[in-house]
């Protein structure tokens, strides 16, 4: 799957772009219907722990989903992000097949 990373206000380095690629693609074993998927990352100027924001939204066919997640590492929140994209695409699936 083409996963397209876009970070705000500061530049991801590779090894964080190569973790969110390898998580975003474990959604493909979930659903082989994924168009793409477009991640955003943000850092939030405040003085909480929790101040990054994981952005995510993948295209399916006539959909998209969004997640958004705020941890205190980018990592984080790509786990968090990716576990509820896979509910969410294991529930689709079993829409589509409840109506064949």
């Amino acid at each position: 799957m083409k996963v397209n990373t876009q970070s705000v206000n500061f530049n991801a380095d590779q090894k964080l772009i190569q973790f969110i690629q390898k998580r975003m693609d474990k959604l493909d074993m979930y659903y082989d219907k994924v168009i793409k998927s477009d991640v955003f990352l943000k850092v939030e100027n405040t003085s909480d722990k929790e101040n990054k924001i994981f952005e995510a939204k993948v295209s399916v066919p006539g959909d998209s989903l969004v997640v958004k997640k705020q941890c205190k590492t980018f990592e984080e929140g790509a786990d968090m992000a990716v576990a509820s994209l896979q509910r969410q695409l294991k529930k689709r699936k079993e829409k589509l097949r409840a109506h064949l």
